[in-house]
């Protein structure tokens, strides 16, 4: 395991839903100290609701300076410019950027100086490669950026091939993505995403109480949790809840996208954001879980979270048909269209006695992001051979439940 370092990690907001980045920092916070950067410099923002109640969230984080959250996280928001287009401009945000940080280093180092490594989440900040003193620089990719609504696709290619020919590492977080950035980059690493096992897995081990919100929705309940957002195929489940008027389909999430159509249906609910910790309480209520991505080429290169997730609460799962979750099979059924979901949905409701909750729940328990740092910590600070860079601990497969 990696000890005794300081750890940049360019990420998101720290003060969201936990993702794969907020685990494994979390994880790597117990022996070392790790520095958030809330980095907004990707995208420039629209003039629309949600992208201007973000900046100002932004922009309120950028005044409190740098924020302790324990006794070893602290997470910091710089003033950047997001989206700078001119070469002056993005002159200045990239030296903006470095200036901040080595701030932030410098008050959480002291008199001590610890090694630093970099861990960059964001896929166009190349220019920070060996600015801040690092002894590694890993760039982990999770999305194929190139093809997010919103995103100069030329600008976000040229900053990332830059970032991959200079970074010690380049880690992947699904074989499509790792094919497609080992065309650049021969020895680019597979590490699928953990698990938070324990936590999940308390949706059938415990009886839980039921949520208040679902107490007078109907069974059978499909659940979903995560953003409402653009690759959330809202069509689909509109048409699905339309052929299946008894099932109920509950949403989980805060919408950053137009859910108008779906509010009209009496049989979808759309709670809203819901806390991590009560996330297995909803699973425990659910007779399954939806993976509703639409079918292009950001989601090709996905691998949710909430897969495996979904998988620890002891849930089967409907999921369009995604690369990562077709290599699971068993306990996660595909369906292209909203014929082929609507009897999936019946097919679940039809045998409810053949769900084992404690069998599916097994398929990822020895996925846990724990084994997954320890395994990202032996490849960051030793290096291994090509064959080895690709493996991946701790794959789930269904073994009894095929």
């Amino acid at each position: 395991m990696i000890t005794d370092r300081l750890i940049v990690c360019i990420g998101s907001s720290w003060d969201y839903d936990p993702t794969s980045k907020h685990h494994i920092m979390r994880m790597l916070s117990r022996h070392n100290r790790i520095l958030w950067i809330n980095y907004h410099g990707t995208r420039c923002p629209e003039a629309n609701a949600v992208d201007l109640k973000d900046v100002f969230g932004a922009l309120h984080r950028v005044t409190k300076g740098l924020k302790r959250e324990s006794e070893s996280i602290s997470q910091l928001t710089p003033l950047v410019i997001p989206g700078a287009s001119s070469a002056l401009l993005q002159r200045l945000h990239q030296r903006l950027l470095i200036f901040q940080i080595r701030r932030a280093i410098a008050k959480l180092q002291g008199e001590t100086t610890q090694p630093i490594q970099v861990w960059s989440f964001a896929p166009d900040v190349p220019y920070l490669v060996g600015a801040l003193g690092e002894e590694r620089f890993v760039y982990y990719c999770v999305d194929e950026y190139r093809a997010f609504d919103g995103f100069d696709a030329k600008k976000i290619a040229d900053a990332e091939d830059e970032l991959i020919d200079r970074a010690d590492w380049v880690v992947t977080s699904s074989e499509t993505l790792r094919s497609e950035k080992a065309r650049r980059r021969p020895d680019v690493m597979l590490v699928r995403h953990g698990v938070d096992f324990d936590h999940f897995a308390t949706a059938w081990r415990d009886k839980l109480p039921l949520p208040t919100d679902l107490s007078n929705v109907p069974r059978p309940m499909f659940g979903f949790f995560g953003v409402v957002h653009h690759w959330v195929d809202r069509r689909l489940l509109a048409e699905v809840a339309r052929l299946r008027p008894s099932y109920s389909f509950v949403l989980i999430g805060e919408c950053k996208v137009d859910v108008s159509e779906l509010r009209t249906l009496p049989n979808v609910y759309l709670l809203g954001r819901k806390p991590y910790a009560q996330l297995p309480a909803y699973a425990a209520a659910f007779d399954a879980a939806m993976l509703l991505f639409a079918r292009n080429e950001m989601t090709r290169h996905v691998n949710p979270v909430k897969l495996s997730e979904y998988l620890a609460a002891g849930l089967p799962v409907i999921s369009t048909p995604l690369p990562e979750a077709k290599r699971i099979g068993g306990p996660v059924v595909m369906a292209d269209t909203a014929q082929e979901f609507a009897l999936a949905c019946d097919a679940i409701v039809a045998s409810p006695k053949s769900i084992n909750r404690e069998q599916i729940s097994h398929t990822v328990s020895d996925a846990s992001w724990h084994t997954k740092v320890e395994h990202l910590s032996d490849l960051v600070m030793n290096g291994v051979s090509g064959d080895e860079r690709t493996r991946f601990i701790g794959e789930p497969t269904c073994r009894s439940c095929a």
